[in-house]
């Protein structure tokens, strides 16, 4: 009875915070001022007009919140809660104890996180390492090799699951019995790209597959370049081992900088 009660709240809280991101006109950043000043999306939807303007929001913002969603909006958050249940997805709140206290830190954490796998406490030692999508041979070879290293002495091994280096990440890990992390740039009920499913699956046995956004989001491509925050984010440092001019994994690399981590380069052609 308890573990059903558990799992009733875990919903309901979780309802209000995929409705709050649903309102029209808020964005990440708005979810997280808001929350932040309010203590949960519950006390959000709980204000009035005037107390929500009073702290800080703006006129049509205060109106939108409290007029509320239109009733697709409400059947469509229905439907990624059925299914969140029905597939056992983990969704953790950036309030949970359970959010990773690194990515935690960084200037735009993604309010919500959704996990297929298993995070624990051991993967806040990662280290992310991505690279070209068209990778030659040599740099898919060098980057298994570092990541089967890494493994070896500890590390979780984050990726984006991406084609050529990405998947070389993911694969030197698990192929020393190490755990790794991939973060997608769609919903978590897709696989991007469809051939890595396989990919996928011994990832989760050995790790997770994490997303922000909602379940079935496209792989879109504005998704990528926000994913890759999240990359570098959950990670102490970024090894690039191959990468094109204005490419993912430079984005990636700038990215760690910012958020003050370790960026590596591995030398080659």
């Amino acid at each position: 009875m308890t573990r059903f009660a558990d799992r009733r709240a875990l919903t309901v809280s979780l309802e209000a915070w995929l409705k709050l991101r649903a309102i029209d006109g808020i964005g990440d950043h708005t979810v997280l001022a808001l929350v932040r000043e309010w203590q949960s999306p519950e006390e959000v939807f709980r204000a009035s007009t005037d107390e929500l303007i009073q702290r800080g929001c703006s006129r049509r913002l205060a109106d939108a919140i409290r007029r509320g969603l239109d009733q697709n909006t409400c059947q469509r958050i229905e439907r990624e809660l059925h299914t969140i249940e029905r597939q056992d997805i983990d969704v953790r709140t950036i309030l949970d104890g359970s959010y990773p206290a690194r990515l935690r830190m960084i200037p735009d954490p993604p309010p919500l996180l959704y996990v297929s796998g298993s995070l624990n406490e051991s993967d806040e030692l990662a280290v992310a390492v991505v690279g070209a999508r068209r990778a030659t041979a040599a740099g898919r070879l060098v980057t298994e090799e570092l990541a089967s290293g890494l493994a070896e002495a500890g590390f979780t091994v984050v990726s984006g699951l991406a084609r050529g280096v990405d998947a070389a990440a993911h694969r030197g890990a698990l192929a020393a019995g190490g755990r790794t992390i991939a973060v997608l740039g769609c919903g978590i009920a897709q696989t991007y790209p469809p051939e890595h499913e396989r990919l996928r699956h011994e990832i989760e046995a050995r790790g997770a597959v994490l997303s922000e956004l909602s379940l079935d989001a496209p792989p879109h491509s504005g998704h990528f370049p926000r994913r890759n925050r999240i990359i570098s984010g959950l990670s102490l440092g970024v090894v690039v081992t191959e990468a094109a001019i204005d490419s993912g994994s430079l984005i990636t690399a700038r990215l760690a900088a910012e958020q003050g981590r370790e960026v590596f380069a591995v030398p080659g052609s």
